[in-house]
């Protein structure tokens, strides 16, 4: 018997902009690449343009409606991310969210001395190793960027140090052009070839331009590059209201919204369909300390904004939680990573970065992105509602209970209990006495003893010594080609 409207699964979510909001943003977006446009670096980019219709004055380019336009209707409307052995992991459409660790720092928490100096290429595999072990980590970014070998050949350095301590997909930032085409071919290689990686791709790269309207020759190459090999591809500006954007969300949203917009053109121009996101990141500049505030509601807040913006066009997002200013696991700590990851995961927002940084931004650490793991299952568990169907209303339960029963040995109680229920691994729920008689371990200890035993025990899938030995030869050559042309130029 068919049962219309009986079942009924409904996932929580919030919206922070009504759709007439939407239109408007749209709409000034829109206008902004056609009246006031960006400045271009890349001659290239620019013929291309120019040829396409745009309007081309020395580096300023105004790009008509009509041709993002065109452009919009060619990108996909979503893509799916393969793990490193080709299993289906992630698919980037909708309001599905995916968590990452953070990446690009300078400095590192110390995994195991809690210590803080800077980064260095060990410091990248343990991240990537902590990242493989937790649940809730769904994609890796390098937690940071290492300063133990030279800044223009680190990519390659990272890339080998996340890919061979996890089988989970991937975010790189691409020092150069050269290192980014090197990074896919070390993709290729453990994909089991071109063909194979872009089937299957586990890997995406994260273009950064540079707000307000900026398009750098590197990063336009960049974007060329992944479009080229159709990698998907995540704009990553940074915005910062009052500094690099206008200080309103409001203008803050649309300056992003046209930024990617004229990313993705760039891109679809290049390569008709291959896969963009509509992205950008919020930063809250501190007034006061000239610093990013990554705890502050603002961000969230205008990156939901943006994110209802893109989804009306049907693109993937890009968020930022998991984040705080804090120094130590702290209750500072867990206020600002629990609101950016809960209010982010409610705007739908698709690909969520940063969990691990401290220090504004300054610092990656494995005990804030252990802590992280924790706050996403909870939140991953909210967001999911109630499902609402004959099984669930238990009415033959309540029934056979009766009144003054207890519903602890029915059946019905163990079919549920495990997908009902969220279950804590890191918050106390011992009684008093327990707690006290294990030495009052507050949740900075259990985080710390959580991160020891996966560093300790956590085995990542090893990789075909073959393969890692391929790797280590690119990772070479990639280094002799890339230092010998900066010393030429």
């Amino acid at each position: 018997m068919i049962q219309a409207s009986r079942t009924k699964a409904c996932s929580v979510g919030m919206r922070v902009l009504t759709d007439d909001q939407i239109w408007e943003i749209r709409q000034a977006a829109f206008e902004v690449i056609e009246k006031s446009g960006f400045k271009c670096l890349h001659p290239g980019a620019r013929k291309m343009l120019a040829e396409a219709g745009a309007i081309v004055k020395d580096e300023r380019v105004k790009i008509p409606r009509y041709i993002v336009e065109g452009c919009l209707n060619t990108v996909p409307k979503g893509w799916t991310i393969y793990d490193r052995n080709g299993c289906r992991a992630m698919e980037v459409e909708g309001r599905k969210s995916h968590y990452s660790t953070s990446t690009a720092s300078p400095n590192t928490k110390d995994a195991l001395t809690g210590e803080y100096h800077e980064t260095r290429v060990r410091d990248i595999a343990i991240g990537a190793r902590v990242a493989d072990a937790l649940p809730n980590i769904d994609f890796v970014m390098p937690m940071g960027s290492v300063q133990d070998v030279d800044g223009t050949v680190a990519d390659l350095h990272e890339f080998e140090s996340v890919v061979t301590n996890t089988t989970k997909p991937m975010v790189f930032i691409g020092y150069t052009p050269t290192g980014c085409e090197y990074v896919f071919e070390m993709a290729a290689v453990v994909a089991g070839g071109p063909d194979r990686l872009r089937e299957r791709p586990f890997l995406m790269l994260y273009p950064e331009a540079i707000s307000p309207f900026v398009f750098p020759r590197e990063v336009v190459d960049r974007i060329f590059i992944a479009a080229d090999r159709f990698m998907p591809q995540v704009p990553g500006a940074t915005a910062q209201p009052g500094a690099t954007a206008p200080m309103t969300l409001a203008g803050t949203v649309v300056q992003i919204t046209a930024e990617s917009l004229i990313h993705i053109t760039l891109a679809q121009l290049r390569k008709p369909g291959c896969p963009v996101s509509m992205s950008g990141n919020v930063g809250i500049l501190d007034m006061a300390t000239a610093l990013m505030a990554f705890g502050a509601p603002e961000g969230s807040l205008g990156l939901a904004a943006q994110a209802q913006v893109a989804q009306s066009f049907g693109l993937p997002t890009w968020g930022l939680a998991g984040a705080t200013d804090a120094k130590r696991l702290d209750a500072q700590a867990g206020i600002e990573s629990t609101f950016a990851i809960f209010s982010q995961a409610l705007a739908g927002l698709n690909l969520i970065h940063d969990v691990g940084y401290m220090a504004s931004g300054m610092a990656c650490s494995c005990e804030q992105l252990v802590m992280g793991n924790e706050i996403i299952g909870m939140t991953k568990r909210f967001v999911d509602g109630i499902t609402v169907d004959t099984d669930t209303l238990a009415r033959d339960v309540m029934d056979a209970v009766g009144p003054g029963g207890n519903y602890l040995a029915q059946r019905h109680t163990v079919d549920h209990l495990r997908r009902e229920l969220w279950h804590a691994r890191l918050l106390d729920r011992q009684p008093i006495a327990a707690w006290q008689a294990a030495g009052g371990p507050t949740m900075e200890d259990r985080v710390r003893e959580e991160v020891r035993n996966i560093v300790d025990s956590h085995q990542p899938e090893p990789m075909d010594g073959k393969v890692l030995d391929e790797l280590a030869r690119l990772k070479r050559d990639g280094e002799k080609e890339i230092l010998a042309r900066r010393e030429k130029d």
